[in-house]
């Protein structure tokens, strides 16, 4: 069976998004198709608009979605119709060598299914006929999507769905840059640069691990309020500060981890400038494909400092994203709390420019 289902398009570069009806085919072989009851509007979609991940337009947006599956296709035996399900951006094989050593966030397999799904189709068109490539394989900004089963984790159906959604993307991003990439330690001191979805995140990862300090920075008091209410210790307002770096040295005496959550070169060699010893600086943010960091080669030998990157927060979904849901169960992680304003599909153009302002933690569309 296939399906009519408004989604949200990007048509153009540096335009705003548009609301569509579009036909989602059904589901061929290892595939699900999906009724999304909700969809986060992740700064990776506003990204994707503007350029900065280079997927090619037209493209159905949306990889932070969450819904039930109405119909499973040909040789799909681990889903079944009416599972809850959230996505997953990336696109896990599962033979990979990185999935078979533990790192399915890295897998091969996903590469490939940048735009499409992994053999390289979609099951998408609009109504005059034209194939409609999916952000990362997924494609969920819309109300029904079909999608690999390697793109979608089952999980507990007494969560609700719209908190759930959270879960494939931003909450995974940002606590797990802390536990699994940075592996924070209790009683350590921590600076998060960049207050949004993922920084706010990567806070209460922090949190969750126990560390002794968290500094959150940010532009904006607004955003740094917020982080307050995620477990930051200490705000820096980094608009007020000559020299961010040297104010976050004196508060900390020099942090053990540091994350860069914002997308910038510039901001990244900040969190690096503000490491003691032995410290460590996570890049979260997804940066223009032209943006570089500097820093001093010689700290990284004397300092046995670390710069490295995080991406999906060292996800292994299958695994992580059932037990952030026992997180949320068990009231250690925010979800609810995430969630500034919700949408509807139609109201999606008005998300975009809301998120591009700054104004949400998450928004989050509602298809039910």
């Amino acid at each position: 069976m296939e399906q009519r289902a408004k989604a949200v398009i990007c048509r153009e570069i540096n335009q705003p998004v548009v609301v569509e009806e579009v036909i989602v085919e059904a589901p061929r072989r290892g595939e699900v198709m999906i009724k999304l009851a909700a969809c986060g509007v992740c700064h990776s979609d506003l990204s994707a608009t503007n350029g900065t991940i280079p997927f090619p337009p037209p493209v159905i947006l949306g990889h932070e979605g969450a819904g039930r599956i109405v119909a499973v296709g040909e040789g799909v035996t681990d889903f079944k119709v009416g599972d809850h399900v959230v996505s997953s951006f990336v696109s896990m094989c599962g033979k990979c060598r990185y999935c078979q050593t533990g790192r399915p966030q890295l897998c091969d397999q996903a590469g490939k299914a940048m735009f499409t799904l992994p053999d390289g189709t979609v099951r998408t068109r609009d109504l005059s006929g034209n194939a409609l490539n999916v952000f990362s394989g997924c494609g969920v900004m819309a109300e029904y999507a079909t999608l690999h089963t390697d793109n979608v984790v089952k999980i507990d159906q007494q969560v609700p769905l719209d908190k759930a959604a959270l879960i494939g993307c931003g909450v995974m991003t940002g606590v797990g840059a802390a536990v699994n990439t940075a592996k924070v330690e209790p009683g350590s001191v921590t600076v998060v640069f960049g207050c949004g979805g993922v920084g706010l995140n990567a806070i209460q990862g922090c949190a969750i691990a126990g560390a002794r300090m968290i500094v959150a920075v940010d532009t904006s008091d607004a955003k740094l309020e917020m982080a307050k209410q995620f477990g930051a210790t200490h705000v820096v307002n980094s608009k007020t500060e000559d020299n961010v770096v040297k104010t976050i040295l004196k508060l900390t005496g020099g942090a053990d981890y540091a994350f860069e959550c914002v997308g910038l070169g510039d901001i990244a060699a900040q969190a690096y400038g503000v490491l003691g010893k032995g410290g460590t600086a996570v890049v979260v943010g997804v940066a223009n494909q032209k943006d570089t960091t500097t820093v001093k080669t010689a700290s990284l030998t004397f300092g046995e400092k670390t710069l490295t990157g995080s991406y999906f927060g060292s996800a292994r979904p299958t695994e992580d994203f059932p037990r952030l849901i026992g997180l949320y169960r068990a009231q250690r992680l925010k979800l609810d709390e995430l969630i500034s304003r919700t949408y509807t599909v139609d109201e999606a153009p008005q998300a975009f420019a809301d998120l591009s302002a700054g104004r949400n933690a998450r928004g989050v569309i509602l298809f039910e």
